[in-house]
């Protein structure tokens, strides 16, 4: 049923991103799903993220792209399930602008992914799950831990 399953983790966020992951192992298990994995580099609003990608050395973009890269790969090897693919991709800019594009120009059939209960902040701005599940042109699962 799901041949594409999308990933997307916050790889500050261990304990959402733990359930994500698990999930879409079980999944890809039970569908034999290609996985792949997406984390965004998020950038600040529009004023400080030109300052830093102006101003921020090259080494330092390169180290924080580079752990990104590591850690992704590691989750997705995680995730793979035998005789299907799983690989990783990182991307910077909105988080929920990303992973909607990264489900579309890959064709995800699904998208697993972690959220935490809204606290005030999400309940006047939306939080990415939710602007992800509104938005995504296939089946979204969000979960949440039970510590929630």
């Amino acid at each position: 049923m799901f041949r594409k399953i999308l990933l997307p983790v916050d790889l500050s966020d261990e304990r959402h991103a733990d359930a994500a992951v698990e999930e879409a192992r079980k999944l890809a298990l039970v569908h034999g799903s290609d996985v792949r994995v997406v984390t965004v580099i998020d950038l600040p609003p529009a004023p400080a993220a030109n300052y830093l990608t102006r101003y921020m050395p090259d080494e330092m973009r390169a180290e924080l792209v580079g752990t990104a890269e590591r850690e992704a790969e590691a989750i997705a090897k995680s995730v793979q399930a035998e005789g299907h693919s799983a690989d990783a991709v990182v991307r910077s800019g909105k988080v929920y602008h990303e992973v909607l594009e990264e489900a579309e120009s890959w064709g995800a059939d699904l998208i697993v992914m972690g959220s935490h209960h809204p606290g005030m902040q999400t309940y006047l701005l939306g939080s990415n799950a939710a602007r992800i599940a509104r938005h995504a042109d296939c089946s979204v699962l969000i979960l949440r831990t039970r510590e929630d």
